[in-house]
C-alpha cells in the first residue's frame, strides 16, 4: 500500500472523518475555505492542488484547460467539448451532474429516504405545500458529487425554469458517514429549489441542490444570486430561464448533492441504484 494510500486510510476511519469534518466550526471553516480557495498565487494554488490529489482521485485530463488561476478555479473547470455525451431520447430524463447514486425509487407518500433508517419529508426538504403534492408518491434520485468531480450541472431535459428558492442553512458535511448520522441532514443544510417545466408533456420537475462544507456556494449561469447567506429563511427569485437538454445551468463551488424530483408515473432507467456512478447527460428517469 502507498503512502497516499495509508494516509487516507486513516482519515477515512469513520469516526474521524466525522470528527474532522463535522465537529468544527462548519460555517467559518467554510468562510476560510472560501477564501482560501480564490488566493491566485502560484504557491497557494499549487500546494492546494497537490494536497487535494492527495486525498482524491482527480483526474484533469478531461479540463477544457490544464492551467489554473487559483483552487478554486480547477474546482469549478469545464469540460472539453464532447466529454459528455447526452442522451438525446426525448422520452429520458438525463442526470444533471456526475454523481454516485444514493438513495433513490417512490416516494410514499410524502416520505423518502436519507440512508437506510434515516427517513425525511418532502415537507421537511421543500417546504411548499405546492411541491408536496406535486410529488407525493413521486420519483427521486440522490446524486452525491465527491470532491474530485465534475462540479456543474446541467438540464436534464429541454425546459424553462420558473423559480428558484433560496433556502439558508448549516454547512454539513455530506457523505456517507455523515448521512448515516445525522437526521434529516439534507433538510439541515444551505440549499435551492429549482423548479423546471419540461418542453415535453409540461411535467413539473424539481432540482434541489445542497451545499456542504468548505465553500458551498451554489451558482446559476441564469440567476444573480445576490442574497445573504447568513441571513435565516427562504428568498424566492421568479425567472423564465428557457434550456436545452444538457445545457449548463450552474456549478458548485465544492463537492455536494443533487435531489431530482419527478411526479407519479416517472420511472427510474436501468442501472441507476444506489453506488452506482453516474455521468451528466446520461438515463436517470423515464417519461410517463
Amino acid at each position: 500500500m502507498t503512502v497516499r494510500a495509508h494516509i487516507a486510510k486513516f482519515f477515512m476511519q469513520e469516526d474521524l472523518n466525522f470528527l474532522l469534518t463535522n465537529r468544527i466550526p462548519r460555517r467559518l471553516a467554510t468562510q476560510f475555505v472560501g477564501w482560501l480557495a480564490k488566493v491566485e498565487q502560484p504557491v497557494v494554488r499549487d500546494l492546494s492542488i497537490r494536497i487535494w490529489r492527495l486525498f482524491s482521485d482527480l483526474d484533469l485530463s478531461e479540463a477544457k484547460k490544464q492551467k489554473f488561476k487559483s483552487l478554486h478555479d480547477c474546482f469549478i473547470r469545464e469540460l472539453k467539448d464532447g466529454a459528455r455525451p447526452v442522451d438525446a431520447d426525448p422520452a429520458i430524463l438525463t442526470s444533471p451532474c456526475d454523481a454516485i447514486v444514493g438513495a433513490s425509487g417512490n416516494i410514499a407518500g410524502a416520505e423518502l429516504i436519507q440512508v437506510k433508517g434515516f427517513p425525511y419529508t418532502l415537507d421537511d426538504l421543500l417546504g411548499d405545500p405546492e411541491l408536496v403534492r406535486l410529488y407525493r408518491n413521486g420519483r427521486y434520485v440522490t446524486l452525491r458529487l465527491t470532491a474530485s468531480m465534475y462540479h456543474r450541472f446541467h438540464a436534464p431535459h429541454d425546459c424553462r425554469v420558473e423559480q428558484v428558492t433560496y433556502i439558508s442553512g448549516d454547512t454539513w458535511n455530506v457523505n456517507p458517514i455523515a448521512l448515516k448520522r445525522v437526521e434529516k441532514l439534507f433538510c439541515k443544510n444551505e440549499r435551492a429549489l429549482v423548479r423546471t417545466r419540461l418542453a415535453s408533456g409540461g411535467h413539473a420537475i424539481t432540482l434541489v441542490p445542497v451545499a456542504a462544507i468548505l465553500v458551498a456556494g451554489i451558482r446559476f449561469n441564469f440567476l444573480d444570486m445576490n442574497v445573504d447567506r447568513l441571513k435565516p429563511g427562504r428568498t424566492v427569485m421568479s425567472c423564465d430561464a428557457p434550456f436545452r437538454k444538457g445545457e449548463e445551468m450552474g456549478w458548485f463551488e465544492h463537492g455536494s448533492t443533487i435531489i431530482v424530483f419527478a411526479p407519479d408515473g416517472f420511472a427510474l432507467c436501468d442501472g441507476v441504484t444506489e453506488g452506482t456512478e453516474i455521468r451528466m447527460g446520461r438515463p436517470l428517469m423515464r417519461l410517463p
